[in-house]
């Protein structure tokens, strides 16, 4: 099976490019809504996207389909942050199916998703679970990034 930190394509990552994920969605979204229509309309032309569907989202505020947290969620912390952070849910995966409880384990981060708010709620879901999946070195030379790649 090999080290559970060892990359192998995308199957897990580390909360924090999650984070500057969430982030940038969010903040792109906060400028398109102090856009004009011409400038929207403009910058749907830059992004190649329909024009109504970024316009919608500009009126709305937010995405118009879910948003989701994918890859590095792995405690109930995690979880509960990109919540915080505008995701509507998270994925989970590995990190819930290495843990040492998984059946506790992802019942811990669906409380945590659903509690997001309510600190009571997440100490009380974050007691006796186990030791978390070892996350990925971000430093580290085998680590393929996909953040920029269309840059």
């Amino acid at each position: 099976m090999g080290d559970p930190g060892t990359v192998r394509g995308n199957r897990h990552g580390n909360v924090i490019e999650a984070v500057r994920h969430v982030r940038s969605v969010i903040g792109d979204i906060r400028v398109l809504c102090n856009m004009d229509d011409d400038e929207v309309f403009t910058f749907a032309k830059k992004i190649a996207a329909p024009y109504d569907l970024v316009m919608q989202t500009n009126q709305l505020g937010r995405l118009l389909v879910v948003h989701f947290a994918a890859g590095g969620v792995a405690t109930q912390a995690d979880a509960a942050l990109m919540m915080q952070l505008g995701c509507d849910s998270v994925f989970i995966g590995s990190s819930v199916f290495k843990s040492e409880d998984p059946v506790m384990r992802g019942r811990a981060i669906m409380q945590a998703v659903t509690h997001y708010s309510d600190s009571k709620v997440l100490a009380e879901v974050s007691c006796r679970l186990g030791e978390t999946m070892v996350g990925i070195n971000l430093n580290d030379d085998n680590v393929e990034r996909y953040t920029n790649r269309s840059e």
